[in-house]
């Protein structure tokens, strides 16, 4: 018999909290019901947004027509190209969008001082794989080549995405490492990303179920999407990693798809990259969009700053 799983004391009552929702499945929802549930439970879980000198709406072209953006800063004016952050929301390519990650990116903007270009990406159902990537990478390289509409000049590019996102993260790093865009690639964070099939993995057993992602909200994100299982732009720890750039891998203990995390970190040490590995110890998915409900991942968050800022100051 194996030990219980440590969980945070702030994360079991909120886990504990959710158990008694007697609600319906996120896979018995339809899909507005879907979505809207996501915004609902960030808007209950999360700390509110902070108020930033710079919130503002953007697009840019895509494959499939305009792709929405929203510019954060913490600073009115920049002096000079710094690195921009570009931010892809999770939701398992199916739910997530700008407004279920607002507050995090308004904390994230302004935790480290840089400008945070957050993404809306072509959702699934309605535009499966590989869209999603396809619109990450387009508005990846018009941050890259610093439009007048930014007003800000990128000296370099910081990938950054929870869940799905941490999957575009991953994707886009690699894609621009194929075709570089006008600014490197010069840090990537992906946080609880699934970069692995977790399909048969010891954490997919041990959290199918109870430790907020499910097993079942999994298989329905994943057959709405269709990911080619063949095709690194949707499992990209096929790719090749010897060119990887500078990278943070955040995972958390009770997440049924830690061991991709897992997998993908061990790969890039292999190649001899880079990479500052992250666990998150007693906490689920979703965590850094929990900070109200479970106050510990507030540090949590802190920590991948601390992270990202230690790696942008000691580049290789």
């Amino acid at each position: 018999m194996t030990d219980a799983p440590y969980i945070r004391p702030d994360m079991k009552a909120f886990l504990d909290m959710m158990a008694q929702v007697n609600g319906p499945k996120l896979a018995d929802m339809t899909l507005e019901e879907a979505r809207q549930s996501y915004v609902a439970m960030h808007n209950l879980a999360d700390r509110p947004a902070r108020q930033l000198p710079v919130i503002r709406d953007l697009a840019c072209p895509g494959p499939a027509g305009d792709i929405p953006l929203r510019l954060y800063d913490a600073r009115e004016k920049r002096e000079g190209p710094t690195p921009v952050i570009t931010f892809y929301h999770g939701g398992g390519f199916v739910i997530g969008d700008l407004e279920t990650h607002h507050a995090l990116c308004t904390e994230i903007a302004a935790l480290i001082d840089l400008p945070l270009v957050a993404v809306h990406y072509a959702r699934a159902p309605e535009a499966p794989f590989p869209a999603a990537i396809l619109d990450c990478e387009a508005a990846t390289r018009w941050v890259a080549s610093s439009p007048a509409e930014l007003g800000r000049a990128a000296s370099g590019i910081i990938t950054m995405g929870d869940s799905a996102g941490g999957n575009a993260t991953v994707v886009v790093s690699q894609l621009l490492g194929q075709r570089p865009a006008a600014v490197p690639v010069v840090l990537q964070v992906p946080i609880f990303p699934l970069v692995a099939d977790a399909n048969g993995s010891d954490s997919m057993a041990a959290f199918s179920e109870g430790f907020l992602l499910t097993a079942e909200t999994m298989a329905f994100f994943d057959a709405a999407y269709g990911a080619d299982r063949n095709d690194p732009r949707g499992f990209p720890i096929l790719a090749d990693h010897s060119a990887a750039p500078p990278t943070i891998v955040v995972t958390a203990s009770l997440d049924p798809i830690r061991d991709s995390g897992r997998a993908y970190a061990k790969a890039l040490v292999d190649a001899g990259r880079d990479v500052v590995f992250l666990e998150m110890r007693g906490v689920t998915h979703s965590f850094i969009n929990l900070r109200q409900m479970v106050p510990s991942t507030q540090h949590d968050l802190e920590r991948v700053i601390a992270a990202m800022q230690f790696m942008l100051a000691n580049p290789a």
